[in-house]
């Protein structure tokens, strides 16, 4: 930390004693009895100090906080509830400091950004209804579809390789475990519902 920031019980104690009347009754000689005990009451208040210093240059800053970690986590609304929770202190401050610098936004590259910070990728394809003078014949399997106009605010993320589970003979228990368990994206599905725009509808494909 900065010195300018710190005083030391050298400090503390000449100010001390500056502060003392003078006379033969105060003397002023390191070894006096009144200036060791000023020396002594000094470095309590330079712990004091340098306490404060820590607070000032290092937990102001949420890159290297410790102490005040679970305050800014609490003001930034962490842990974040669709993803588990970081075990390291590191994991933790860059968990705050993305959540800080998160400028946001609605674009498809936005959503696959937000997909591939969490290990998935995937592909997004955005729905609207068939409209006479705008859409084209012959162009329905790219965005044009015939449904109705709510259609519009649809829009389907295909998450490129879901977790599959497989019935395994030796372990799997018949009538109970499944043939194929696709393991849903939970975190993906969670975050993406956090960020899209409130009117549209999220569909996953599993498939």
């Amino acid at each position: 930390m900065p010195d300018a920031l710190r005083r030391s019980g050298d400090d503390y104690a000449d100010g001390f004693a500056a502060l003392l009347p003078t006379g033969a009754a105060w003397p002023r000689e390191p070894d006096a009895v009144l200036m060791l005990l000023v020396r002594g009451l000094a470095e309590e208040w330079a712990r004091v100090d340098g306490r404060a210093a820590d607070l000032l240059a290092r937990e102001a800053d949420p890159r290297a906080t410790l102490e005040l970690l679970s305050e800014w986590e609490a003001a930034f609304g962490l842990p974040d509830p669709c993803v588990a929770e970081p075990l390291t202190i590191e994991d933790r401050r860059a968990s705050l400091t993305g959540k800080m610098t998160l400028e946001g936004g609605q674009s498809l590259a936005f959503f696959l950004q937000v997909a591939a910070d969490l290990g998935y990728s995937i592909s997004i394809r955005e729905h609207a209804p068939f409209m006479f003078g705008v859409s084209r014949f012959g162009d329905t399997g790219k965005r044009w579809e015939i449904a109705p106009p709510e259609m519009r605010f649809v829009w389907t993320i295909k998450v490129g390789s879901p977790r599959l589970s497989w019935f395994r003979f030796g372990s799997g228990r018949f009538g109970v475990d499944h043939h194929l368990t696709i393991g849903l994206a939970t975190d993906l599905e969670c975050r993406i519902g956090q960020y899209a725009p409130a009117h549209t509808l999220v569909v996953f494909d599993y498939s």
